[in-house]
């Protein structure tokens, strides 16, 4: 166990040093957004009463890799499978940077292996919570010194 700031564990994943999955890569991004602890906690306490939504991602997988779909994004199914009953299956012959060019609302993890991952954000958050910095595994800015 090691501690690390978002930063530092972003680093050492584009490094390789060390895996977590998307859905913790999204928080990580989340999280650099605050200089410090104290920042974050005003922020949490602030939208504490503003409420919350549970996401399900929906994957859709492309020739060269995945996209996590998150509500919101112009791909995001209007009726997801949160039960997995339907056992849906999303898939297409398209490329992940054809299927980025042609899209404009974004709200999604781009998976290129497991050690490339990137996220895209441009819609409004619900709840008054904050979006992710939009980071890409391959390399990319960001100013988080918690």
């Amino acid at each position: 166990l090691q501690w690390s700031s978002p930063a530092d564990a972003i680093e050492r994943f584009k490094s390789q040093e060390i895996w977590f999955p998307p859905p913790q890569f999204y928080e990580l991004c989340r999280l650099c957004n605050f200089s410090s602890l104290q920042e974050l906690n005003k922020f949490s306490c602030d939208r504490a009463l503003e409420g919350c939504e549970r996401w399900m991602p929906v994957i859709l997988t492309a020739s060269d890799g995945s996209v996590s779909l998150l509500p919101g994004d112009e791909l995001y199914p209007e009726d997801p499978d949160y039960t997995g009953e339907k056992n849906m299956v999303l898939s297409t012959d398209k490329k992940i940077d054809d299927l980025m060019k042609e899209s404009s609302v974004f709200h999604r993890i781009v998976i290129k292996s497991p050690n490339s991952l990137a996220v895209y954000v441009n819609i409004q958050a619900k709840y008054k919570h904050i979006n992710p910095v939009m980071i890409n595994s391959d390399g990319a800015d960001y100013s988080s010194k918690l």
